[in-house]
C-alpha cells in the first residue's frame, strides 16, 4: 500500500464524517462539505448528527491533524478521494443523481494522474462507471483506468447505532482493476477491525449494497401486511411474532414505519434500473407501496379507536411522540411520521409533535411544521400516538396527559399494554 496515501472525504454527513474521522487515525485526511455552517461546527468539535462523539472528533482534529473545509484547493494534495454524498429520490420516487454528479465534478477539479476515487453512496449497478466517472473524465481531462482509477465501497452506517460503528463493520470493497481493488481493499483494511469483503467488480459491490436495504424493506412490508391482517382479526401481532419466533429459523422482525435515507429510498434505485432492462420488480414495488402507506394507516387506526370511544375527531387535541425516522437519533430524513401528522391534519389543527431529539428549525425548514422539545405537563390530549421509541418516552406517564376518554396508540409496541388502546 502506498505509504503516501492522503485521503479526502467529500460529503460530511452521517456517512462521510465517521469514515473521515476513522481514516484520520491512519492517514492524513481532510473532509470537504459545501455547508459552511456544518464545517464550522465540526471544526469547533461538535457533530450535530451525533454519529461521532465530540471527544473523538476533537482528538482527531488536535492529534491526527484532521480538518474539514469548504475550500476545494485544500483537496489538491490528496490522492485518494472518497465520495459520500446522499442519493435521494425526487417527488416521483425517481433516482436523483444530482448530488453524486456534483461531487464527481468536484473530484474532477482536483484529481491528478495516478489518483483513485472511491464512491460510497448507494446507487443501482452501473452508476459509478456509467454516470460518475465520465464526469470526472470530462472535468479533469484525464482518462479513466489510464490516468486515474476508481473503486466502490458501499456505506453501512446505521444512524444512531453505537454498536455497529464504522470501524467495527465489515466493508465491501472493489476496484476498477485488480491492482486498484487490492489497493482500495488495503486502505480500508488499515482502519477496520473486522476486515473487508473484496467484490469481483464495482457493479457487484453496487448491487450488494442495494439489495441489503431492499431485502429488509420487503421483509418489513410482510410484517406490516401481517399487522393489518391480525388487527382486522383482533389478534395482537406482537404476540403472534413472539410465538412464531420460538422456531429456530424464523426471522424475527416487527411491523413499523419505514423511513430514513436507506430502506425507504434505496429500493427505488433498483426498481428504476430493473425496469430499464425490461424486468418488472413487482415484489419490491408492492413492498414500497405498502410501507409508504403505514403512516396513514396508523393515523386511521387511531381515529377508529377514537370513534369507538366517542371522542370527536374534528378539532381533537392530538399528541404525536417522536418525529425522527428512528429512535434515539436526530435524523428526520424521509420520516414517515409526517404521514401520521398529515392524516390527522385533515381533521384537526390541534396537533402537538414532541421530539427531544429532532432539531425544530430543520423540521420547520424541510416539512413546514412546528415541533416542540418541551411538553407542557398541564396539557391533556384526546389521542396520543407513540410514533418513535425514544428512550425519554418509555418513562413518561402518558395517562396523565390523556383526556378522560382519550386513546393511546403504540406504533412501536414498547408500552405497557394495560395503558394502550391499540398498537401496530
Amino acid at each position: 500500500m502506498n505509504q503516501d496515501t492522503k485521503i479526502a472525504v467529500i460529503g460530511l454527513g452521517y456517512v462521510g464524517l465517521p469514515l473521515a474521522r476513522l481514516f484520520s487515525t491512519k492517514f492524513p485526511t481532510v473532509g470537504y462539505d459545501l455547508n459552511k455552517e456544518r464545517v464550522e461546527s465540526l471544526m469547533s468539535g461538535h457533530d450535530s448528527t451525533l454519529e461521532v462523539d465530540d471527544q473523538l472528533l476533537q482528538e482527531a482534529i488536535a492529534k491526527n491533524g484532521f480538518r474539514c473545509t469548504c475550500n476545494l484547493n485544500e483537496l489538491r494534495d490528496c490522492n485518494f478521494y472518497v465520495v459520500a454524498v446522499p442519493t435521494p429520490v425526487d417527488a416521483n420516487n425517481r433516482p436523483d443523481l444530482r448530488p453524486l454528479q456534483g461531487a464527481s465534478r468536484t473530484v474532477g477539479e482536483v484529481i491528478s494522474k495516478g489518483d483513485v476515487v472511491v464512491y460510497e453512496s448507494t446507487v443501482y449497478p452501473g452508476v459509478t462507471e456509467e454516470e460518475c466517472l465520465p464526469i470526472v473524465e470530462q472535468v479533469s481531462g484525464l482518462k479513466f483506468n489510464t490516468d486515474f482509477y476508481a473503486g466502490y465501497s458501499p456505506e453501512r452506517i446505521n444512524p444512531g447505532d453505537k454498536t455497529h460503528t464504522v470501524e467495527k463493520i465489515k466493508k465491501v470493497t472493489s476496484g476498477s482493476t485488480p491492482e486498484v481493488a487490492d489497493y482500495v481493499d488495503a486502505v480500508y483494511n488499515a482502519v477496520l477491525t473486522n476486515g473487508t469483503h473484496k467484490a469481483p467488480s464495482i457493479k457487484v459491490a453496487e448491487a450488494s449494497k442495494i439489495i441489503e436495504n431492499s431485502q429488509r424493506d420487503v421483509n418489513i412490508a410482510f410484517m406490516n401486511e401481517l399487522a393489518k391482517i391480525f388487527n382486522a382479526m383482533n389478534i395482537d401481532t406482537h404476540d403472534v411474532i413472539e410465538a412464531a419466533a420460538s422456531k429456530w429459523n424464523f426471522i424475527k422482525l416487527s411491523p413499523g414505519l419505514v423511513g430514513g435515507h436507506c430502506i425507504g429510498v434505496d429500493p427505488y434505485y433498483l426498481i428504476q434500473k430493473a425496469q430499464l432492462y425490461g424486468v418488472m420488480p413487482r415484489v419490491m414495488r408492492n413492498a414500497r407501496r405498502l410501507n409508504d402507506g403505514m403512516g396513514e394507516y396508523v393515523a386511521n387506526q387511531t381515529i377508529r379507536l377514537m370513534n369507538k370511544k366517542g371522542v370527536l375527531v374534528k378539532d381533537a387535541k392530538v399528541l404525536i411522540l417522536g418525529f425522527t425516522f428512528k429512535e434515539n437519533c436526530p435524523d428526520v430524513r424521509n420520516t414517515k411520521v409526517i404521514d401520521i401528522y398529515s392524516t390527522f391534519r385533515e381533521y384537526t389543527s390541534n396537533i402537538t409533535v414532541y421530539d427531544p431529539w429532532a432539531a425544530p428549525e430543520r423540521v420547520e425548514r424541510e416539512y413546514g411544521i412546528a415541533i416542540t422539545g418541551n411538553l407542557p405537563e398541564s396539557s391533556r390530549f384526546d389521542a396520543i400516538v407513540l410514533a418513535v421509541a425514544h428512550k425519554q418516552f418509555q418513562s413518561m406517564d402518558l395517562r396523565a396527559l390523556l383526556s378522560p376518554n382519550g386513546v393511546i396508540y403504540d406504533v412501536k409496541g414498547i408500552l405497557d399494554r394495560n395503558i394502550i388502546n391499540g398498537r401496530l
